[in-house]
């Protein structure tokens, strides 16, 4: 008498395993989601961030056209390099905002053209620099120790 064991999967088996397979899927859908919600908040941040930066570029070359056609203008009717320097200074500063937070900074140095094709500035700073302050909050208890 052989006796032949035989391997039987019983209906509760594989119904818990369907069950788990199906929470598995349910539990990779919804991560998808909410990683595919954090990049799409993320890059409307960006890009945000990225059109204002363009928008305060955009003043900002406003501005040194309107220096330059100044300069040009002075330079004209100058009649020496100290007038023009009384009438104009030696540098000029500007600050554009990018948000709360940012500003644009731009600074040139004043140059007396020497030749006609000669440049009348020089851009020496061109940064975003952080004109606010930053708000945070302290989550950490520190325990002091005393002697």
């Amino acid at each position: 008498m052989s006796k032949k064991r035989e391997f039987r999967v019983n209906v509760g088996t594989s119904s818990i395993l369907l069950i788990f397979v199906v929470l598995c899927l349910v539990a990779f859908a919804t991560l998808s989601i909410v990683s595919a919600n954090a990049d799409y908040k993320l890059s409307r941040k960006v890009a945000d961030r990225t059109s204002a930066y363009y928008e305060a570029a955009n003043q900002a070359e406003k501005y040194i056209a309107s220096i330059d056609k100044t300069l040009q203008s002075v330079y004209a009717t100058a009649e020496n390099e100290e007038a023009y320097f009384t009438t104009v200074g030696y540098s000029k500063s500007y600050l554009v905002p990018i948000s709360d937070l940012q500003s644009l900074s731009i600074k040139l140095d004043i140059l007396y053209p020497t030749t006609d094709d000669a440049p009348f500035y020089r851009l020496t700073s061109w940064q975003v620099i952080t004109t606010g302050e930053l708000e945070y909050e302290n989550t950490y208890n520190f325990i002091t120790i005393e002697d």
